[in-house]
C-alpha cells in the first residue's frame, strides 16, 4: 500500500482537473521519496510508490509523514536550541519498494528523487537498483526538491499511464525537472545553514544586511537569487518571478509553506490571477524533511510545464477536502 505523502498538496479550487485515465496495470511503475509532496489522490491514481525519508528530533527518529509531520517540525523549530535533522531512506527501504512493484507485475521501474546535492536519497536508490537489477530500475536525479521533484514524478507517471516505455518515462522526468523553476523565501537562513543546504557565505546575506533573500534551486543546489528589504516585498517578487517563469505557456504551479497558510493563500491567489496559462495549482504545507531545513514561515512556489493538459474550468469551486484539511 502506497503511504500518503506528508504535507500532501491540496488541489486549489477550480485548478486541478481530473487527470486522464489509463490502464490500471502499466509496464512501468514510478517510485519517489516523501519529499516530492504530490497530492495523495495522484499518488493513488498513478500507483506511485513513496519511500519516506527519516526525520530526527529530540533524539527520536521517525518516518516522514508516518511518524513525524509538518506541525511536529514547526513546533520543534520554535523551541530555542531544538535541532531537527533528516536522513535518507536506507537502500533496504528502496529494495523493498522495488520488489513490491515488481511482484505486482510491472516490468520496469523509474525511480525519481530529490537532488543528490541536497540529500543522499538518490544514492540509496542507486544502491538498491544495483541490488535489484539495473536493467529493471532506472534512477533519476531531479536536481530539485519538493514539487520541483514532484512535478517530474507526476509527468513520468502520466507518461507511464500512456503506455510509454522506461526510457521515455525517465526522459520525461528529466525534461520536466530541467524545465521547472523552484523559488522560495525563508524567515531565516539559519536552518539551511545548519543542515548544510546553503553555504556559510550565502547564509550571511539575510543576517548581515537585514534583508529577505529570494532563493532558488539551481542545478540541484539552493542559492540566493536576489535580496529584498521586507517580507511583503519578497512575496511580491515571488509572484513576479513566478509569472516570468510561466512565460505565458501552459504551466502547473505548486505553492508551498511551513506554518504560513495565509501567506501561501495570498501567493496562490496572485498567481491564479496573473498566470494566464495556469492548468493546475496546488497549495500545500511542506513535509517534515524539507520543512526542517527551511523553517517556519517559509513560502515558495514551483512552476513546471503542463504540456498538453487541457485548459481549466473558469469557475473556482471550494474543495470540501481542502476545507477539511485546513
Amino acid at each position: 500500500m502506497t503511504p500518503v505523502a506528508p504535507g500532501s498538496a491540496v488541489p486549489h479550487p477550480g485548478r486541478a482537473p481530473e487527470a486522464a485515465g489509463g490502464s490500471s496495470r502499466v509496464s512501468v511503475a514510478v517510485v519517489t521519496d516523501s519529499s516530492a509532496y504530490l497530492p495523495a489522490r495522484l499518488l493513488e491514481q498513478y500507483a506511485v510508490e513513496v519511500v519516506p525519508l527519516y526525520v530526527v528530533m529530540a533524539g527520536h527518529s521517525g518516518r516522514e509523514g508516518d511518524d513525524i509531520g509538518p506541525a511536529d517540525v514547526a513546533r520543534a523549530l520554535g523551541v530555542r536550541g531544538q535541532r531537527v535533522s533528516t536522513s535518507r531512506p536506507t537502500p533496504g527501504d528502496f529494495v523493498a519498494a522495488y520488489r513490491r512493484r515488481l511482484a505486482a507485475g510491472v516490468e520496469r521501474i523509474v525511480s525519481v528523487h530529490l537532488s543528490a546535492d541536497l540529500s543522499g536519497t538518490v544514492d540509496a536508490a542507486r544502491l538498491a537498483a544495483a541490488q535489484v537489477g539495473e536493467h529493471l530500475v532506472t534512477v533519476v536525479d531531479s536536481r530539485s526538491a519538493a514539487m520541483g521533484n514532484g512535478f517530474a514524478v507526476l509527468a513520468a507517471a502520466r507518461a507511464a499511464a500512456r503506455g510509454e516505455g522506461p526510457t521515455a518515462v525517465a526522459g520525461t522526468a528529466r525534461d520536466t525537472a530541467a524545465a521547472t523553476r523552484t523559488l522560495f523565501v525563508v524567515e531565516t537562513l539559519e536552518h539551511l545553514r545548519r543542515g548544510g543546504r546553503i553555504g556559510p557565505a550565502a547564509s550571511m546575506i539575510g543576517t548581515a544586511l537585514a534583508v529577505k533573500p529570494v532563493l532558488h534551486v539551481s542545478d540541484g543546489r539552493v542559492v540566493p537569487l536576489e535580496k529584498v528589504r521586507t517580507s511583503a516585498r519578497a512575496l511580491a517578487r515571488l509572484v513576479q518571478r513566478g509569472v516570468e517563469a510561466a512565460d505565458g505557456g501552459p504551466v502547473m504551479i505548486a505553492v508551498h509553506h511551513l506554518a504560513a497558510p495565509e501567506r501561501a493563500e495570498r501567493l496562490a491567489a496572485e498567481l491564479e490571477e496573473q498566470v494566464a496559462g495556469l492548468r493546475e495549482l496546488y497549495v500545500s504545507e511542506l513535509g517534515a524533511a524539507v520543512g526542517a531545513h527551511v523553517g517556519p514561515g517559509a513560502v515558495g512556489l514551483v512552476v513546471a510545464p503542463a504540456g498538453s493538459l487541457p485548459a481549466p474550468a473558469p469557475a473556482r469551486q471550494q474543495d470540501p477536502q481542502e476545507a477539511q484539511d485546513r
